[in-house]
């Protein structure tokens, strides 16, 4: 047992038995919230509430550690990590925010310098000008990481553990009853469990969800896929050209390699792919529209894989020697989401909530949105007692403008596939989408400083993408009903559509000119992000008039670069490295 602030902790309250105990449970059984599922949301979630008090038990179905995918890290997440830990006191959460912190989160994670695309035609070898590599900033934070899933599940439960959370494994969740005043959570062993609130983390499957019929299958996106992790996965320049006949600032193996085509697309994360690395394995994922490439039953799903891919002589060519080293994972259709999110005394978060498509990542940037907005309703609700609905109604705003942000988005990817001029205008769209929002992030936990409730009112105005500036909205409704409209088969069509989007983004005054770069034909995102035209004022990063207002609000250049000064030094490896030891050193004494 430790000590936390004035509040004794038990340091390991797991319980592998599906038993529930009077001592693994509590005397009566009563917390203040049971959350069902310990993936990263789930365990991030359970410990801000131990970590403020809060008595809270954590059902898991099965045990960790455990398979999961949702492993490419994007800015958007990294920095809800940090503000997580920044404004809930749990620095934990931010391990996975940035390479810098890997001689503490382990080196079975990889790095992620990029984000690459390569768009395939059937038949033909890979033409290099139908190439994206989006590099990722390194300054101030650090690059990315490609996460290991059954690693960082782990630690996240094991660190809501050390808060002082409840954590029952091997417990399948049977039935859920909201009730007045209660709700009663009864799990296989049959022994009910009170607690004030439940947030189902469970996915798919959600208890709640099935309970209640709220799913909805009504969306645009249409994918199926197939995924495993395996072995002897080279960089692909080792098969293909090399990454100087490329021009590319990084090998396609430094960060997230997405292989185009179309009717779907393909994932490459490697996590063997840096000096301090020690896992060998690389995860790969096929997504396919199943309107246009129909279940194959006939095939395993390892055969199917490699069937499809024969198509494809540079992506062959890549995995020509690689091997699964766990069984295939094959879904139908992934796409769901769901008409009611919360409820009296209950809440669905992440995937239980709804699920699009892995394209750009973003699942866990909402997910992770998702348990800021619970975690401060909770403590909230701990204080006046209305665990309502109407006071858990942001949660469903903010998740359900997510899900329709994210369909939107994949829906006109996979049909950009379909012609390359389309897609090079179309990744604009993302890409724009991606930048505005990661600003937004940033200036929101620049202006809050510590307090909370001034960060929370604005993040609720996020919608996934554009960091809520009404000008980025206005965007994308033109260019998405042009994505829409458009007959990919017709050549003029296409030509026509591609021009009125290009004109869109070039008509805009704030839109930055690497994206209007790639407009004209550049593969790349520039690898130095910092120049000195950036400062020039009216023109620089803070852009003029509305722009300015809405990102930047009353914050000057010099604050600015104040603040990126101080997060430079707060998450270089160095005061990390000395932080840790610090903090090392005070738990050697207790």
């Amino acid at each position: 047992m430790r000590r936390h602030g004035d509040r004794e902790i038990w340091r390991y309250g797991v319980s592998q038995s599906p038993c529930l105990s009077s001592m693994s449970m509590g005397k009566n059984m009563d917390y203040d919230v049971a959350i069902i599922g310990s993936g990263i949301g789930g365990s991030a979630l359970a410990a801000i509430l131990a970590r403020h008090g809060q008595r809270v038990v954590v059902f898991e179905a099965r045990s960790h550690p455990r398979f999961a995918i949702g492993e490419s890290l994007i800015l958007e997440t990294s920095e809800m990590m940090r503000a997580l830990a920044h404004f809930y006191d749990v620095p934990e959460l931010a391990y996975f925010s940035t390479e810098n912190f890997l001689p503490f989160a382990g080196t079975t994670h990889g790095i992620k310098r990029h984000f690459g695309f390569l768009h395939h035609q059937s038949g033909q070898l890979h033409d290099r000008r139908r190439t994206l590599q989006a590099v990722i900033p390194k300054e101030p934070h650090g690059h990315e990481l490609h996460l290991y899933r059954q690693d960082t599940d782990y630690f996240m439960m094991s660190t809501a553990v050390a808060y002082g959370a409840t954590v029952v494994q091997n417990s399948p969740v049977n039935d859920i009853e909201p009730l007045a005043d209660q709700v009663v959570i009864r799990t296989a062993s049959g022994r009910p469990v009170t607690a004030n609130y439940v947030v189902d983390a469970g996915g798919f499957r959600s208890v709640l969800a099935q309970k209640f019929g709220v799913r909805d299958f009504d969306l645009q996106t249409h994918s199926r896929g197939m995924f495993t992790h395996m072995i002897n996965v080279p960089c692909y320049h080792q098969t293909g050209d090399s990454q100087e006949a490329y021009g590319l600032p990084f090998r396609m193996s430094e960060g997230t390699l997405h292989h185009l085509f179309d009717g779907g697309w393909l994932w490459v994360i490697p996590f063997n792919n840096h000096a301090e690395a020690t896992n060998p394995l690389c995860s790969v994922g096929l997504l396919l529209d199943p309107r246009q490439y129909p279940p194959r039953d006939d095939l395993t799903p390892e055969e199917e894989f490699f069937a499809f891919i024969a198509q494809f002589p540079s992506i062959a060519a890549q995995f020509a020697n690689a091997h699964a080293v766990r069984d295939w994972t094959r879904a139908g259709r992934l796409q769901y989401t769901s008409n009611q999110v919360v409820g009296d005394r209950w809440a669905l978060l992440g995937h239980a909530a709804g699920f699009i498509d892995p394209l750009f990542s973003k699942g866990l940037y909402a997910s992770l949105t998702a348990v800021f907005i619970l975690a401060h309703r909770l403590l909230q609700a701990k204080q006046t007692g209305d665990y309502s609905a109407a006071a858990f109604a942001d949660l469903q705003t903010v998740t359900q403008n997510d899900v329709r942000a994210a369909d939107r988005l994949v829906a006109n990817s996979y049909r950009s596939f379909k012609d390359y001029r389309l897609w090079q205008v179309y990744a604009v769209m993302w890409l724009l989408g991606a930048y505005t929002e990661l600003v937004k992030l940033n200036m929101m936990r620049a202006q809050a400083g510590a307090d909370r409730q001034a960060y929370y009112d604005q993040l609720i105005t996020l919608k996934l993408v554009g960091g809520g500036y009404p000008a980025f909205e206005a965007v994308a409704q033109q260019v998405d009903g042009i994505m829409a409209a458009v007959d990919t088969a017709d050549e003029t069509a296409v030509t026509t559509a591609v021009a009125e989007i290009n004109q869109i983004f070039r008509s805009l005054d704030w839109i930055a000119d690497p994206f209007i770069a790639l407009l004209d034909g550049k593969t790349y995102l520039p690898k130095n992000k910092i120049r000195l035209s950036l400062l020039k004022p009216g023109a620089g990063f803070m852009g003029n008039g509305a722009y300015k207002a809405h990102f930047f609000g009353d914050l000057t250049m010099r604050d600015l670069l104040v603040y990126g000064a101080k997060e430079k030094v707060q998450f270089a490896r160095p005061y990390l490295a000395w932080q840790h030891k610090k903090l090392y050193q005070e738990r050697a004494k207790r």
